[in-house]
């Protein structure tokens, strides 16, 4: 899916690299992963060196369902950065797993996106080098 805004994407992108890097890769590829602790399965994002909850190293990249449902949303009046246009929203994601992912909405107003809608992941192709996860409503 190409973004309309391909030539015009001047806000900040993200630099993958260590912890970072497979989630990165795996957007790139149209895949959303998180890291999974092979010792108590607990699903950990963002990337870290050790499990949050037993404390292990030991961790998997393993694939989400790419669904979940709208845990809150903030729009914000004001630019945030430059490469921003006012108004701005922004969704968190709670993921089947668990996990929380920062994110916003593509085929609708964030700002239209309310607590407890179902959602699931699309992979916007801002620029040859660049993918985001966005989401869109599940009807």
């Amino acid at each position: 899916m190409s973004s309309p805004n391909e030539s015009k994407y001047i806000a900040p992108k993200p630099i993958p690299g260590g912890d970072s890097a497979p989630f990165w890769d795996g957007i790139q590829r149209h895949e959303l992963v998180f890291q999974r602790c092979t010792d108590c399965g607990h699903w950990v994002h963002p990337p870290r060196p050790t499990c949050p909850s037993c404390r292990s190293f030991e961790k998997e990249w393993a694939a989400s369902t790419g669904k979940g449902t709208v845990y809150a949303s903030v729009t914000y009046r004001k630019a945030p950065h430059p490469g921003f246009e006012a108004p701005y929203s922004v969704i968190l994601v709670e993921m089947e797993e668990g996990v929380h992912l920062v994110s916003n909405m593509i085929d609708m107003h964030s700002e239209d996106a309310h607590i407890g809608m179902s959602v699931e992941v699309v992979f916007d192709d801002i620029t040859e080098d660049l993918t985001l996860p966005r989401f869109r409503k599940v009807e």
